[in-house]
């Protein structure tokens, strides 16, 4: 397989197409609408049972209204601007052209690229893929600042946010003509455009809100692990459309990266609960099922570039590290992440991120896409990521900056002991 792959990448500079669009197949064009359908289950259910089981009973449908409100918000902003700034023709390395706001220009008969030359999928098909990509990766960010933050705050600081931060990232790493994809970066799904950008955005966001009120004095335990267990479930089903779709056909690079997210998390499960024995605590359920997560993070910048082998080593590797950030780093510096986005998906995507270079390469059991030395593409990867960290963290402070002059940031606090869903939005979880 030639260098391509950022997957998505190639993504595609669209190409018009006249009627029938030669090079459209039908079996990939049904793989990639069942692979867009999977990444919405990743948000409803799958994300907002997860994050609706870790917070208390009194936050838990103001939780799910968030997820899935801001979901929908950036599915809107994706069709009047989101996919033209990310990936429209004429723009730039930063962000793309306007001329496809609105979907302008895109119908039925125009196509979009994959990795093998001459062959397509419908543009509409990569359109609604992609918005699925930025809806869950904003989704994430609300993990770091629930139960306080406001949920006006939370409709206007999504727009700004993708605008400032996602769709430029998405740009220049997955775009033919953006700055770090022609730098040669590697990033099979996600890890630095969804991972390592939630992350970020979310550590500086949970700075800047503070802390909830009584932590860490007052216990916060999660009010129902089993439902955070069934949304870990679904996530990882959905989490096959994210990253064997980002081969953008039904392939064998789909075949691999579908693998090698069977085999990631299961390391990541068990290598995060071996953790927990080894810290003289029992295995648990809420450790599996991070672990589980961790190891879905690191896998997906390298799902198509890694061997099975490379897969399971990164997805151990990544749960151990990141289990010392939650259980070890976030206590000593006293943040309040409250979900632990920036403890496992940042943490977990900087990881994977950066060992996508070594897994990738054959002596590894990788395919060596690229075609690089593994210290030049480390090079690459490592630049790559500390420009991701450093825009998304700029962006997320001026997004919620602008945020908090227009709704103000977070609830009162009568409101925050009371519980957002009440407070918030009139409603109770559980009428017991």
């Amino acid at each position: 397989m030639k260098r391509a792959v950022g997957a998505i990448a190639l993504l595609a500079l669209p190409a018009a197409a006249k009627a029938a669009a030669p090079g459209v197949d039908k079996g990939d064009t049904a793989w990639m609408l069942v692979a867009t359908l999977l990444v919405l289950l990743m948000i409803l259910p799958g994300l907002a049972l997860f994050y609706g089981g870790l917070v208390r009973t009194k936050n838990m449908l103001s939780m799910m209204t968030q997820v899935g409100a801001a979901a929908a918000l950036t599915m809107i902003v994706w069709v009047l601007w989101g996919y033209a700034e990310a990936f429209g023709e004429g723009g730039g390395a930063v962000v793309g052209g306007f001329g496809k706001a609105l979907l302008r220009g895109v119908g039925i008969a125009t196509t979009a690229a994959t990795l093998t030359p001459g062959a397509a999928i419908p543009e509409y098909v990569f359109v609604c893929f992609q918005m699925t990509f930025a809806a869950i990766t904003v989704a994430l960010v609300l993990g770091a600042v629930a139960e306080r933050m406001r949920f006006a705050a939370v409709m206007v600081f999504t727009p700004l946010w993708l605008t400032l931060v996602y769709l430029p990232i998405a740009h220049m790493v997955w775009a033919a003509d953006g700055a770090f994809f022609t730098r040669g970066a590697l990033d099979f799904a996600g890890g630095t455009v969804v991972h390592v950008n939630s992350g970020v955005t979310a550590l500086v966001a949970c700075l800047l809100l503070g802390k909830r009120l009584g932590y860490p004095r007052e216990p916060m335990p999660p009010h129902s692990l089993a439902m955070t267990g069934t949304g870990t479930g679904l996530l990882w089903v959905g989490w096959f459309g994210f990253n064997a779709g980002s081969a953008l056909e039904a392939n064998a690079v789909a075949a691999l990266a579908m693998l090698t997210t069977f085999v990631a998390p299961a390391a990541g499960g068990l290598a995060w609960m071996a953790a927990e024995r080894a810290a003289g605590h029992r295995g648990s359920a809420l450790g599996f099922c991070s672990g589980i997560v961790a190891g879905l993070v690191a896998v997906t910048p390298a799902a198509g570039h890694c061997g099975p082998a490379g897969a399971i080593v990164l997805g151990a590797a990544a749960a151990l590290v990141c289990f010392l950030a939650v259980a070890r780093l976030k206590p000593k510096l006293g943040y309040d992440d409250a979900l632990d986005t920036f403890g496992i998906h940042g943490v977990g995507g900087i990881v994977g991120a950066l060992g996508t270079a070594l897994v990738n390469a054959p002596a590894l059991g990788g395919p060596g896409d690229g075609g690089r030395a593994v210290g030049d593409q480390l090079l690459v990867q490592v630049e790559t990521v500390a420009a991701t960290i450093a825009w998304a963290a700029a962006g997320t402070a001026l997004a919620l900056a602008a945020t908090r002059v227009l709704t103000g940031l977070r609830v009162v606090r009568d409101a925050e002991r009371e519980g957002l869903d009440l407070a918030e939005h009139g409603e109770r979880a559980y009428n017991y």
